[in-house]
């Protein structure tokens, strides 16, 4: 697709630098800027290449700009670049051609209910009770059990996985190879070995959560795993059974969250955090990377390091365990010269 300088600087409200015609056909990274593209700068470490880029459109935050000089690509001035060039990363997505029909291929149950302007790929399976809302988009090889429930306008990735009975709510995202409603990890120890407990719940995903590729949200064991809305959830994610996430959290990769401990909302969780099992989280928690966290956390706490404590705290006490050898040097000469002042 083409458009021109003025179009963009029309439709994000911006003012123009040089050519209004200047055309402009792909998007590229500053620094990797060709002709034909258009970027943007919004930070410090990137102002110089105001002078250096070869892309031929650049949205800039009008602080970069100075009063009077010539640049050399077509500049469109905002407040601030990034959530205008962010306005037209979603212009161009929604103007992309959706996918809508049922692909050969495709197996749907007789009494499945799909709405309309749904798209089902190729190989991708449908069971029966199924309903599927107007606008989803499921992609190939993707497999829907027994009496799931999805909701309009969302779009589950190749490869997906999701068990029966799982509730879906509208707009979700869910990235390849996702599983959503495997069985919780739910086994009672016997003197003939560990025997499996029934994982009878399902799992509820709310409205306009995101789910990233090769996660793995067990169903509850009775009841309900819930992700509540608004919540993002990045790759390769353990949820166990009935965990409740409350709404707008968002979780980075490779954490995990044992069986049946609970999240409020708007909490902030690092890559590679441990959270251990029935434990209560609050509102506002920020955990940080690779901590482990094993006690109940209040409103609004910063965490840190595992066990996880104030993060604060951890970082003033790391730069002790830092110098813990030579410390405990100085200790030992200190009861030396101690003993032998005594003798």
């Amino acid at each position: 697709m083409e458009y021109s300088a003025s179009q963009i600087a029309e439709y994000i409200g911006g003012e123009i630098i040089g050519n209004p015609n200047t055309l402009i056909t792909g998007v590229s990274p500053i620094e990797e800027g060709e002709k034909g593209c258009l970027s943007f700068i919004d930070q410090d470490r990137f102002e110089r290449f105001l002078e250096e880029t070869k892309c031929s459109v650049v949205i800039v935050s009008k602080r970069f700009v100075k009063t009077g000089k010539s640049y050399n690509p077509t500049l469109i001035v905002v407040e601030d670049a990034y959530p205008s060039f962010q306005r037209l990363m979603h212009l161009y997505q929604a103007s992309q051609e959706r996918r809508t029909g049922i692909e050969q291929g495709a197996f749907i149950h007789e009494n499945a209910q799909i709405e309309e302007g749904v798209y089902v790929g190729a190989f991708a399976y449908i069971s029966e009770k199924t309903k599927v809302g107007t606008g989803t988009l499921i992609y190939p090889q993707v497999y829907i059990g027994k009496g799931v429930r999805i909701g309009k306008n969302c779009k589950v990735d190749s490869g997906v996985k999701i068990y029966d009975y799982c509730r879906i709510g509208d707009n979700c995202v869910i990235h390849s190879n996702s599983v959503i409603g495997g069985d919780g990890f739910g086994f009672q120890l016997t003197p003939e070995g560990f025997k499996k407990i029934p994982q009878l719940g399902n799992v509820i995903i709310e409205d306009e959560v995101e789910i990233g590729s090769n996660c793995s949200i067990d169903r509850a064991t009775i009841g309900s795993t819930v992700i509540g809305k608004g919540s993002k959830i990045d790759n390769l994610i353990q949820i166990a059974h009935n965990v409740k996430i409350g709404k707008n959290n968002v979780i980075a990769a490779q954490t995990g969250i044992a069986g049946s401990s609970t999240l409020g909302d708007w909490n902030q969780i690092g890559g590679q955090v441990g959270i251990v099992g029935h434990i209560k989280i609050g509102n506002k928690v920020k955990i940080q990377a690779q901590s482990g966290v094993n006690n109940n956390l209040a409103n609004g706490e910063i965490v840190y390091g595992s066990p996880a404590f104030a993060a604060n705290d951890f970082r003033k006490n790391y730069v002790h365990f830092r110098n813990l050898t030579q410390i405990v040097k100085r200790v030992d000469r200190i009861e030396k010269n101690s003993l032998k002042a005594h003798e």
